[in-house]
């Protein structure tokens, strides 16, 4: 296991949680292909004693996973992945209403001990130069504030590119899927080396 050396009372895998959306639960995809199965297999590979839980829900704004949060993301969890705000940026939803509970969630999971990574997420051209400048300083400002780990772009690698999105284009194949794994893989390898066991 590297650099994961469990503590007192922690035997056993670390639990990390992936909080988010349509993204990460694996819309349209078997449960083995959705991000949080493949991450966890990846980083099995490389020597990680690891699981990663599933917490995406297909739809989910960053209201509504802020909603569920205190009841999906168990005290047994370590660390969180927070992928959230796809769903604000394609239904307008006004950025302070999303930097808001984002805050809560990045707030309320540290108050709690829980290590933090923030997934970024981009608003698409079509909402309007303004609506992207204020979307897109969500991720970085919160992380900022809350000294998190930042993952600047959960698409990063996939985001537009057919070959790689099944065919409403928004969602990755499970072959994007593996690209997003592969992109995210050393950014989250950081994280953990960085928790406390």
């Amino acid at each position: 296991m590297l650099g994961l050396a469990a503590g007192p009372g922690l035997a056993g895998p670390l639990r990390l949680v992936v909080l988010g959306d349509s993204l990460s639960a694996g819309y349209g995809l078997a449960a083995n292909e959705a991000f949080p199965a493949r991450l966890e297999a990846r980083l099995k590979t490389q020597g990680y004693d690891i699981a990663v839980i599933n917490a995406g829900v297909s739809g989910d704004t960053a209201s509504a996973g802020l909603a569920r949060l205190d009841w999906v993301v168990t005290d047994d969890m370590e660390a969180a992945i927070v992928e959230l705000g796809a769903n604000d940026a394609l239904r307008g939803i006004d950025p302070a209403v999303t930097e808001k509970a984002l805050d809560a969630i990045v707030a309320r999971l540290t108050a709690r001990g829980i290590a933090v990574m923030l997934a970024g997420m981009k608003a698409p051209p079509n909402m309007g130069e303004d609506y992207v400048k204020r979307f897109d300083a969500i991720y970085p400002t919160i992380a900022r504030r809350h000294d998190v780990a930042l993952y600047g772009f959960f698409l990063d690698g996939v985001a537009a590119r057919p070959d790689l999105n099944q065919a409403d284009g928004m969602h990755p194949t499970a072959e994007g899927v593996e690209v997003m794994v592969e992109t995210m893989l050393p950014a989250v390898k950081s994280f953990l080396a960085g928790l406390q066991r």
